[in-house]
């Protein structure tokens, strides 16, 4: 499956390029790759790029929601999965363009369909960003 149809983001919000390891009910791993002509890069900041910090929490919401919809087997076309909170969120060093973000998470607890998820961010090794993430799934309202 590819990631769109764990996701409904597309261009320019989908934020995950590939999916490199999923353990089902436990933890997944995940990809961006940061291009230069990303198009936040424009005013974030002239002359100085630096991808937003909350970009780097929605990329791991992101990974959460494709964790959760593999692990459970869901039908995407009948629900959405939100990122509803975030705690102890800490960004630790800027991401350029031509960083390779990967994106772990582990699924710390779940009640219901609401899920509790520990996740980082990595370039190089290097820890850039990290937070506990919680995402719920609800079904899809037609209007």
């Amino acid at each position: 499956m590819t990631i769109q149809n764990y996701l409904p983001h597309r261009y320019p919000f989908l934020l995950i390029d590939r999916i490199i390891d999923v353990k089902k009910g436990k933890e997944i791993t995940a990809q961006k790759n940061v291009s230069n002509n990303e198009p936040f890069f424009q005013g974030h900041f002239p002359g100085y790029p630096v991808f937003p910090g909350v970009l780097l929490l929605e990329a791991m919401a992101q990974a959460t929601a494709i964790l959760d919809v593999e692990s459970n087997n869901r039908d995407m076309s009948k629900h959405l999965y939100y990122f509803v909170g975030i705690d102890n969120a800490r960004f630790k060093k800027q991401v350029v363009p031509g960083d390779i973000v990967l994106i772990n998470a582990k699924l710390i607890q779940s009640k219901s369909e609401v899920h509790k998820f520990s996740a980082e961010c990595k370039v190089d090794d290097e820890i850039v960003c990290k937070a506990d993430l919680i995402g719920a799934i609800r079904p899809k309202n037609d209007t």
